[in-house]
């Protein structure tokens, strides 16, 4: 496949029943497609599965979740990352790092999140969406660390997807989960100016 032609993917790294529906609906308001099959606690599916369902969406971008369930070390959804984030005919856009209440893991670098508040923030939030210097840019979840060594563009940290104290909540339209995945949008090039002055509808569903 040649490069113009790789599929542009969005990495979640949350897959519960709550992020599955605010994924669902802000990929459906902003045009692109998610990979529904991909949720669960853990990943249901391989990563191979995944690029198998990914190359079946008609359209880009397309949003796949992975969940490990706080498994210790590299758990389904992680193996499943990497292996759709190494696929030669995938080309991943961006990454929700997902920030979770776990302890062991060693987290990763993000230079910039989105908070409660749907700002764009330097550094890294809490669980809940909250700034914390404390944090050190490092957002801490159970499915996130394989990132620090796939080298992947626009990651950015968000607090737990459609949650947040109701602010990221299906009724109030997930404005936070749609805020960080216009971001990945806007910084990939492909969907709006890089300056993030507009993201276009990009077809129908």
């Amino acid at each position: 496949m040649r490069e113009d032609q790789r599929r542009k993917v969005i990495l979640v790294t949350d897959g519960d029943h709550i992020a599955q529906k605010a994924v669902e609906s802000v990929a459906k308001e902003l045009g692109g497609r998610c990979i529904s099959l991909s949720a669960g606690n853990p990943t249901p599916v391989s990563g191979k599965q995944v690029v198998e369902l990914i190359k079946m969406a008609p359209h880009d971008p397309v949003i796949v979740m992975f969940d490990d369930n706080g498994d210790f070390g590299k758990g389904r959804g992680e193996r499943a990352i990497e292996y759709v984030a190494s696929h030669p005919d995938i080309e991943v856009i961006g990454a929700l790092a997902v920030a979770s209440h776990t302890n062991w893991v060693h987290g990763v670098t993000v230079a910039y999140s989105v908070d409660n508040q749907g700002q764009i923030v330097e550094g890294a939030v809490d669980k809940d969406g909250y700034a914390d210097q404390e944090l050190q840019h490092h957002i801490y979840g159970d499915t996130v660390d394989i990132l620090n060594t796939l080298k992947l563009p626009n990651v950015i940290g968000i607090g737990d997807i459609g949650k947040m104290d109701g602010r990221d909540s299906l009724q109030n339209g997930c404005p936070i989960t749609k805020r960080a995945v216009q971001w990945i949008m806007e910084r990939s090039g492909a969907y709006g100016d890089s300056d993030g002055e507009k993201t276009p509808h990009l077809g129908p569903n």
